[in-house]
């Protein structure tokens, strides 16, 4: 089979996900269009015009027997612009939608995001999401967006997309599965995100201050993707941790051998996302041997069902409840007791490769 990938603005995760799917289908012809991920506002609109008028115009031009496209692609105006590709089976990847994504105070507020996620989903034949959490705030934010427009706006909209969607996540590459590894005797924990608002930093310092008043000897790992500017909070989570003798690893961690390492010798993950619509970087400590200590909510009750180290995510005391999170894993790790670890093994490539191209073909009607 021949197949058009295209991703419209190839963060991390994009990469990720279209490097794993071109190996598990590497029995399928692919060809793979992306472009940089900068400049979200030029991007998100003008790919189509990038790719419709640019370089890739041949490539798009020719015989396709299936386009797999991300969800920042502009679909509904590619197909305009190049309407040889109007009539190929697509399906389209939702890693995130723009109907439940935190701005923050410099961003430029604009529903136009939020309409072009609508238009490439109802332009797309098979429609995959990476959870059931990013699904449903895109059908119910799309929904809301709707009822706001004054007038001719067509029923069914979000019926249309809902019939034709499934969850589909994002796997685990072998590699994230390591055998178990010693854990080190004082208790040890790890942050993996990208160093942005939206991932909570505000929430972390808030637990650290809480937590360190339990006077605990603990050592916390300070890693993920950073960039050039970054919340001041780090600066401050950075004092904290020297104050209490906690400091960790600092920074990107530019071996991949080394950060699987370093999550393999951690008690457990901590997220304080604002949103994560699957929680990779979660995900992965977990193979990894992490029990995860996470909201009871976004995507996380879908992958560790309730209970465990769960904290609840309420906006007034989500440090308070980390904190709690974070002393009971330092006593059971005191007391030399096994943690709560989820089994994430269903979530890896051999195990969901299958899904993928049994849904794939049937959209391509092989």
């Amino acid at each position: 089979m021949k197949v058009l990938l295209l991703s419209a603005y190839d963060a991390d995760s994009h990469k990720r996900w279209r490097q794993g799917l071109v190996a598990a289908l590497a029995d399928w012809a692919w060809t793979v269009l992306t472009l940089p991920p900068r400049y979200f506002s030029w991007r998100v609109r003008g790919n189509s015009l990038s790719w419709g008028r640019g370089e890739a115009l041949d490539t798009l031009r020719q015989g396709w027997d299936l386009i797999v496209a991300t969800s920042m692609t502009d679909l509904s105006a590619l197909r305009g612009l190049v309407p040889e590709i109007a009539r190929i089976p697509t399906a389209v990847y939702f890693h995130e939608n723009q109907f439940d994504y935190p701005r923050s105070n410099d961003a430029v507020s604009s529903i136009e995001p939020q309409l072009l996620n609508i238009y490439t989903a109802l332009c797309g034949d098979l429609l995959l999401f990476n959870s059931e959490y990013n699904r449903s705030t895109l059908l119910s934010g799309a929904e809301a967006l709707l009822r706001r427009f004054p007038d001719a706006v067509p029923e069914g909209v979000c019926r249309e997309i809902a019939d034709k969607s499934s969850v589909l996540p994002v796997p685990l590459e072998a590699h994230t599965f390591v055998p178990y590894a010693h854990k080190p005797a004082r208790p040890t924990f790890v942050w993996n995100h990208r160093w942005e608002y939206d991932k909570g930093p505000d929430i972390l310092c808030a637990a650290l201050q809480d937590f360190g008043r339990h006077h605990i000897p603990y050592t916390l790992h300070m890693v993920g993707q950073q960039f050039r500017r970054q919340p001041a909070e780090f600066d401050r989570i950075r004092a904290l941790l020297e104050a209490q003798g906690a400091v960790g690893a600092w920074g990107y961690q530019e071996s991949a051998q080394a950060y699987r390492q370093l999550l393999a010798g951690s008690h457990g993950v901590l997220s304080t996302a604002r949103h994560d619509f699957q929680g990779l970087a979660v995900l992965e400590a977990v193979a990894a041997g992490c029990a995860p200590l996470v909201p009871d909510s976004l995507a996380y009750p879908e992958w560790f069902g309730e209970g465990g180290w769960q904290y609840s995510d309420d906006v007034e005391t989500s440090g308070a409840n980390l904190s709690a999170a974070m002393k009971r894993c330092a006593e059971q790790v005191a007391r030399g007791e096994s943690l709560q670890v989820p089994d994430v093994s269903r979530l890896g490539w051999p195990e969901l490769a299958g899904q993928y191209r049994q849904r794939l073909s049937q959209c391509a009607g092989a």
